[in-house]
């Protein structure tokens, strides 16, 4: 008999009889198939290890996990019809799930109409406040304010190309970007905006495009929020291209390790010192970032697969959501939401997670340099930065606030000192 079915078995008079109650069931909602697949599915992998890893300390309060894995196949509305079945017929008790803000929009009227609970862990483009959602990747101010005061800054860039996939989560987050790069002084003809379809494969004219901008000597640099498999495409374009980091930097948003490791040697190595921002590197230096790294590879099997920041953004929201649990006694949706404000676990880098009253996380915001093997080189990490929900650089935005704790609301403008609204139809 396995650990996890004996776990979900009681004794009576020498007869064990299976509770099926008795189990916690975890929603699992990651794309196994289409565009979204090179990033999806390791985070599916990455929630069967932590209910795995739970079972073996006895699941929580004495009720074993599992995992109720389906596949929405990089298909937006189809996200809302699986995070309904999981919720309505196989009675899951959280979800975990998402990556694309699109998909995340899709599941939003489901989540709040039936009351369910959805962690999501990638960055994305704020803008938003969920009851029934806890954000644990990086919010606009944890990743994408920083990346560009380190062009600015740093680097010295004069001239900036927002390149994005097209839908909510870059379009958003460059109406931003473009608010904040003009408030600091660069020219609004000094940004060059640019959107392509999921899955976009010939880049050579963008990328000529992108090279045109410092015919004028002025420094270029590029902002990506390019999704998928299409970063494979661009990057390969780039170094045919014969792009170097000196040249034009690039800084993504939406790569990492799991994307890099598509690439071939001799296209990694043309992108040695290009950049990305984000709240985790694999190369972290720090002992529980070791022992999540060997958990990873004993879990797999293969000593090759790499870790990233939605792989660690899925291991403190599932901590966290544990302990919500554990502290009440109980699933209870509402029970839950209650709990998560004010809950602590270490992150992988070396300080404390904290989920706050807008149901956001503190993270440090990290800078890393691609490395021929793949990996990042971490050139620039900050203190914990504690995510914003609504951004100080849109005039609509800067007077909202989120506080799910104290005002039960996650649009409270301060200026009426009243709820706009609690359903996230916005």
């Amino acid at each position: 008999m396995s650990a996890a079915l004996a776990g979900a078995m009681s004794m009576s008079g020498g007869i064990a009889f299976a509770q099926e109650d008795d189990k916690i069931k975890v929603g699992v909602l990651h794309s196994l198939s289409g565009t979204m697949a090179i990033s999806e599915t390791t985070l599916k992998d990455t929630v069967l290890m932590l209910v795995e890893e739970q079972n073996k300390k006895g699941g929580i309060n004495g009720k074993m996990l599992e995992a109720v894995v389906v596949d929405p196949a990089s298909d937006w509305p189809l996200f809302a019809e699986k995070a309904r079945e999981l919720i309505t017929v196989d009675k899951v008790d959280v979800i975990f799930g998402c990556w694309t803000s699109v998909s995340r929009k899709s599941v939003l009227p489901v989540l709040e109409e039936l009351n369910g609970l959805l962690f999501y862990p990638v960055q994305y483009e704020g803008e938003e406040s969920s009851r029934n959602v806890f954000y644990t990747g990086a919010a606009p101010n944890q990743q994408a304010i920083p990346a560009v005061d380190y062009f600015l800054e740093e680097l010295g860039v004069e001239k900036f190309a927002l390149l994005g996939t097209d839908y909510v989560y870059p379009r958003t987050t460059n109406n931003i970007l473009e608010a904040y790069l003009q408030d600091k002084g660069i020219a609004k003809e000094d940004i060059f905006v640019n959107y392509t379809p999921f899955g976009q494969s010939d880049w050579s004219k963008i990328v000529s495009d992108v090279k045109a901008l410092g015919a004028d000597g002025k420094k270029v640099g590029v902002i990506s929020t390019i999704n998928g498999d299409a970063n494979i495409g661009f990057y390969k374009e780039l170094a045919a291209s014969g792009i170097t980091a000196e040249d034009i930097p690039v800084v993504a948003f939406s790569v990492g390790e799991e994307e890099l490791s598509g690439l071939g040697e001799a296209d990694l190595k043309n992108l040695v010192g290009q950049l990305a921002a984000w709240n985790y590197f694999e190369s972290a230096d720090t002992p529980e970032n070791a022992a999540f790294i060997k958990q990873w590879h004993a879990f797999t099997g293969d000593d090759s697969r790499v870790t990233n920041d939605p792989m660690e953004a899925t291991y403190i929201g599932f901590n966290m959501w544990v302990q919500a649990v554990e502290q009440v006694g109980s699933t209870n949706v509402d029970e839950v939401i209650a709990a998560m404000p004010g809950q602590e676990f270490p992150n992988l880098t070396g300080s404390t997670a904290k989920m706050l009253p807008n149901h956001h996380l503190t993270k440090p915001v990290l800078i890393g340099e691609i490395m021929e093997d793949g990996q990042f080189d971490i050139i620039s990490q900050t203190d914990p930065v504690p995510g914003d929900a609504w951004t100080d650089f849109l005039p609509e935005s800067a007077v909202l606030k989120s506080d799910w704790q104290g005002l039960d609301c996650g649009m409270y403008n301060t200026e009426t000192e009243t709820c706009v609204q609690k359903k996230s139809n916005y």
